[in-house]
């Protein structure tokens, strides 16, 4: 009698198992949304504390990719790299993780060469350069669906209301031609106040990353052309 119950209670664990199992069928990764974000500084959430408060964070965790329990999130993105540290870099990786959705904020650090002396024309064409091959690879070999993000400006830069629309003008030609929508920072940041670190008391003139409110500002942007 002892040696069937002992069988029987057995068998409930087995069976209890199995229906736990079953529950957590929808953890089969292979039917997750895979969302990788590309990039710079920005998609790293610098400047945001915690920078798990950066804009990508906020679109993960916000569900605007999905629901966040079937979505699988990577960011690639790196501190002070430029369009071709992504390209010769960070796009290879997404060969590997095969994302279905890439975000991407990308050229302020080809642009900060101009302050360093660089000819303006030779940054601009050598970034819309690696911009295409980026979204090339991306968009028409690996089949992603991409998000870009232009630039706001940043006032206490001298040349920065030029040089700006220029650049987004190139972000905005190259990413049409791929289908891709451009996220309009440069918009959600007009005329708004305290969405950057160099607006905080004390701040250096170069620390031109953004608050938490600043990627806030560049998550809803996002947003505006995800959903």
């Amino acid at each position: 009698m002892k040696k069937m119950l002992r069988l029987v209670l057995v068998a409930g664990v087995v069976l209890m198992s199995a229906g736990t199992g079953n529950a957590e069928l929808p953890w089969q990764y292979d039917e997750h949304t895979r969302f990788m974000v590309l990039g710079d500084s920005l998609g790293s959430g610098y400047g945001a504390i915690p920078q798990t408060n950066g804009y990508a964070y906020q679109l993960y965790q916000g569900g605007v990719v999905g629901n966040v329990a079937s979505t699988l999130f990577c960011n690639a993105s790196v501190i002070g790299v430029t369009s071709s540290d992504v390209l010769v870099n960070q796009v290879p990786q997404a060969f590997v993780f095969r994302p279905d959705i890439v975000t991407l904020t990308v050229g302020g650090n080809d642009l900060a060469r101009i302050m360093e002396g660089a000819d303006p024309g030779q940054v601009l064409s050598e970034f819309q350069n690696n911009l295409n091959n980026i979204l090339y690879q991306l968009v028409v070999e690996l089949g992603t669906t991409v998000y870009i993000a232009n630039l706001y400006v940043i006032d206490r830069i001298p040349g920065a209301d030029m040089v700006i629309p220029a650049f987004n003008q190139i972000v905005a030609g190259v990413a049409g031609s791929y289908g891709v929508a451009v996220a309009d920072v440069y918009d959600e940041f007009q005329g708004r106040s305290g969405l950057l670190m160099i607006d905080k008391p004390g701040a250096s003139p170069t620390e031109v990353h953004p608050t938490n409110a600043g990627h806030k500002a560049i998550a809803n942007a996002f947003a505006l052309v995800m959903q």
